[in-house]
């Protein structure tokens, strides 16, 4: 488990993913990231209209795609249905990823993620309302 220790001291042995929602005149839009918390970069992400487990695998597959990591990471998410999904754990078993997961109802435990959503929305959404997904 994660446990809040955010310094990492090299890259791809730590990543945090979550998702957030953004409103578009056709409906909501929902952005699943990961970043990797060595560089704080966005990694991977997925958009879908739907908030399902194929939008988490999805942007996970994205990172393990553009970073490779020769080793084991650890992916650190809320417990929300789609990262306790069974696809979910199968893609992480068959990628070398293991699952770590916040404490239930705790944002604090996903600090990173979370603080990365409030930047994007503060700079990029707020008050803004796009035209489609």
């Amino acid at each position: 488990m994660l446990k809040r220790q955010f310094d990492v001291v090299e890259p791809n042995k730590f990543w945090v993913t979550d998702i957030t929602y953004i409103r578009t005149y056709e409906g909501w839009l929902y952005l699943a990231v990961v970043l990797d918390l060595f560089s704080r970069q966005v990694v991977g992400w997925s958009m879908k209209s739907q908030m399902t487990s194929d939008l988490a695998i999805d942007a996970l597959l994205i990172a393990v795609w553009r970073r490779k990591p020769k080793q084991e990471v650890m992916v650190h998410s809320d417990q929300g249905s789609q990262y306790s999904s069974s696809d979910w754990r199968s893609f992480l078993k068959a990628n070398n990823l293991v699952a770590s997961m916040s404490r239930r109802g705790n944002c604090h435990d996903n600090a990173v993620a979370e603080s990365f959503f409030q930047l994007l929305k503060r700079e990029r959404i707020k008050r803004k309302i796009y035209t489609s997904r």
